[in-house]
């Protein structure tokens, strides 16, 4: 999942207590699978070979796809944005506020979206991109996302 070649973005080992903080000061509880993950390494870039999730139509990227090249952890580190941060980017990019951002570069994002079920369901995952106002729903919950994840190279293969 991770590519391990550079460390930058990632947050320091995830603590039980750093999760209980961050759901607080979020208002969500973070899916499982989102969690685990982070468990492993605490955000930081991805490997090629899953740094793309498929979509059903273009978008303002690619005419098959949307970039998942990091996934921002959980944590303070300084310079280094994390899942903290989704309050003040929801605001400055005028996004949902029912959002946990998890990759992106201000201009388009990927985020847990908790605006059907609440704050406390499993979050959807989906694609905003903030320069054109547009969203595309990526997968039911971040496990799904996950196991959709592929090669950039793979999907311009397709038929």
């Amino acid at each position: 999942m991770w590519d391990t070649t550079s460390d930058y973005g990632v947050q320091p080992p995830l603590t039980e207590e750093a999760i209980t903080e961050a759901e607080e000061d979020l208002d969500v509880t973070l899916p499982a699978a989102l969690l685990d993950l982070l468990r492993t390494r605490n955000g930081g870039p991805i490997a090629a070979a899953r740094s793309a999730f498929p979509t059903s139509r273009p978008t303002s990227w690619a005419a098959d796809h949307v970039p998942f090249d990091h996934l921002m952890g959980i944590g303070d580190r300084n310079r280094v944005l994390s899942l903290l941060d989704s309050p003040y980017l929801t605001r400055e990019w005028e996004l949902p506020a029912e959002l946990v951002l998890l990759s992106g570069d201000g201009h388009q994002w990927i985020a847990l979206d908790y605006r059907a079920g609440g704050r406390h369901a499993e979050p959807s995952v989906t694609w905003f991109d903030a320069e054109f106002g547009r969203e595309l729903a990526l997968a039911p919950d971040f496990g799904s996302f996950l196991a959709g994840l592929t090669a950039p190279d793979d999907l311009s293969a397709r038929p």
